[in-house]
C-alpha cells in the first residue's frame, strides 16, 4: 500500500472536506424536521420541506457519507497513518459507526415525513440534533489529540 503515501495530503484533504459536508447535513436535517413539525400535513409548506429534505439527504448527505468512509478507509490503509496498537482509532471508528447509524435514523424519519406519518415531536428532533455534534467532538478529539 506504499503507493498511497504520495496521495496522503490529497486523501486527508478530501476526507476532511467530505466529513464537513456530511456534518453540515447531519446538523441541518434535524433542524428542518423541527420546522416541518410546525406545519400542517399536506400543506404547501410541508411539501416544500419534503423537497428540501430529499435534496439535502440524497444530493449532499449520502454522497458525503460515502466519500467520508471511502477516504477514511484509504487513510487507514496508508502506511504509517494509524498506529494500530493505539486505542484512539477504536473510539473514532465506533463513533463514525454510530454517526452512520444516526444517518440511517434520519433517513427513516425523512421517509416518515415524506409519507405524512411522522409521530415524533419537535423536542425529539431538537435532542437528536445534538447527537451528531457530540459524536463529531469525540471524533475530532480522537484524531487530533489521540488521548490513548
Amino acid at each position: 500500500m506504499s503507493f498511497l503515501l504520495p496521495l496522503y495530503p490529497w486523501t486527508k484533504s478530501l476526507h476532511v472536506i467530505s466529513m464537513v459536508a456530511w456534518m453540515a447535513g447531519m446538523l441541518y436535517l434535524p433542524r428542518l424536521f423541527v420546522y416541518h413539525c410546525e406545519v400542517p400535513r399536506g400543506s404547501a409548506a410541508s411539501e416544500r420541506f419534503k423537497v428540501m429534505e430529499l435534496r439535502l439527504f440524497k444530493l449532499i448527505m449520502n454522497p458525503a457519507m460515502i466519500a467520508t468512509w471511502l477516504f477514511g478507509a484509504t487513510l487507514a490503509l496508508t502506511p504509517g497513518v494509524v498506529d494500530w496498537h493505539a486505542g484512539w482509532w477504536h473510539v473514532k471508528l465506533a463513533s463514525v459507526i454510530l454517526m452512520s447509524g444516526v444517518h440511517g435514523a434520519l433517513s427513516a424519519r425523512r421517509r416518515a415525513f415524506l409519507e405524512d406519518r411522522n409521530t415524533k415531536p419537535q423536542r425529539y428532533f431538537r435532542i437528536l440534533n445534538e447527537v451528531p455534534t457530540v459524536l463529531m467532538i469525540v471524533i475530532v478529539i480522537m484524531v487530533i489529540v489521540k488521548p490513548f
